[in-house]
């Protein structure tokens, strides 16, 4: 039995709710179109959510070899506001590690070919937009130089 026969067997809702409820979830986030928006107002131009890149990363600039992911805290267990559910944890606990190790294959990827890797977490945003743009400008200037 491998890890995702498991996680199926310790899913307390049915195929059909499981699918309604990862339906619901949406794939861009409001903090994505946020962080997006003011980067665009900045002047950067930018894909979102490509494919053709490993890990799909939120925000990339090919020419500059530039990729943002932007974390939630809930689904990529941050330090400071991730949890594990109480309620099923052994469906939860394999699942939310499963992405933190993607997580870590998708930067050792992006670090191995040279490109410049970014994370923010989804409360960066929250607590201080303006620090999260500026930090970024400052990024994305620096990768620039160094191509």
């Amino acid at each position: 039995m491998d890890n995702l026969e498991g996680l199926k067997r310790l899913d307390n809702l049915t195929k059909e709710q499981r699918q309604k409820n990862m339906k619901a979830i949406k794939s861009i986030s409001k903090i994505e179109n946020i962080v997006a928006s003011k980067l665009w107002k900045e002047g950067y131009r930018f894909r979102r959510n490509s494919k053709s890149l490993y890990g799909k990363p939120d925000i990339s600039i090919k020419k500059y070899k530039v990729v943002i992911f932007i974390d939630s805290c809930f689904w990529h267990l941050c330090p400071l506001h991730g949890n594990i559910p109480k309620t099923n944890k052994e469906y939860w606990e394999p699942k939310l590690y499963r992405n933190k190790k993607r997580d870590y294959e998708v930067n050792k990827y992006f670090t191995e070919k040279g490109w410049n890797i970014r994370r923010i977490w989804e409360h960066e945003v929250k607590e201080d937009i303006d620090k999260v743009i500026d930090d970024l400008s400052l990024f994305i200037e620096s990768a620039k130089k160094n191509t």
